[in-house]
């Protein structure tokens, strides 16, 4: 007859299972209660580390789900281009896709043999043009941002005597400061009575 393990555990008149169970001799009961009493701690210890680690884990989880921002901001790898050469980058980049377009265009008319194909030729032909020209005008806008505001080691460069003039109109406005500042400080008493 087969017996499940709860009702095995519940049968101790069977003398297998109760001479199983009971220790053999008098020494490993003592070896035992030794063993057992220094790891009772022991085993409570690491539980309880355990479950320190899981809420401190969940603490910093519960943090930083809640200071989390949308996103990270990394350096940049370049410098951000200037605001005219930005948008003469721009146009240059809108014509040449319309030119793309319009070139595309005409290639599925010719194929079609529609009456379209002509007048896209046409309009690709001049947006080639006109794309040439906005690509040659970023890189004059480039060079002459930076031959205005960027480059000094250059000999034709403007962008010292032009520096050279903020510095100057600062040098100014500091010492028209400082006169200020002291005339305040005098309480206007270098000044003439009209008396």
């Amino acid at each position: 007859m087969l017996m499940g393990t709860a009702e095995r555990r519940k049968a101790p008149e069977d003398g297998g299972a109760a001479g199983s169970a009971a220790p053999s001799g008098p020494e490993e009961p003592d070896r035992d209660i030794a063993t057992a009493e220094p790891d009772a701690p022991a085993r409570e210890r690491p539980e309880r580390s355990k479950q320190s680690d899981r809420s401190d884990r969940r603490e910093a989880r519960e943090r930083q789900s809640a200071y989390r921002p949308l996103w990270v901001e990394e350096p940049a790898r370049r410098r951000r281009l200037p605001d005219p050469v930005r948008t003469a980058a721009v146009r240059a980049v809108l014509v040449v896709a319309v030119t793309l377009i319009m070139a595309m265009v005409a290639f599925l008319c010719t194929l079609a043999g529609s009456w379209l194909a002509f007048p896209m030729v046409i309009g690709s032909v001049t947006g080639t043009v006109v794309a040439t020209w906005g690509v040659l005008d970023v890189w004059v806008t480039r060079q002459v941002w930076n031959q205005r505001h960027g480059v000094v080691s250059m000999p034709s460069s403007t962008a010292r005597a032009m520096r050279r003039e903020r510095r100057r109109a600062r040098r100014q406005a500091r010492s028209a400061e400082r006169t200020r500042e002291r005339i305040r400080r005098r309480g206007g008493a270098g000044q003439l009575s009209h008396s």
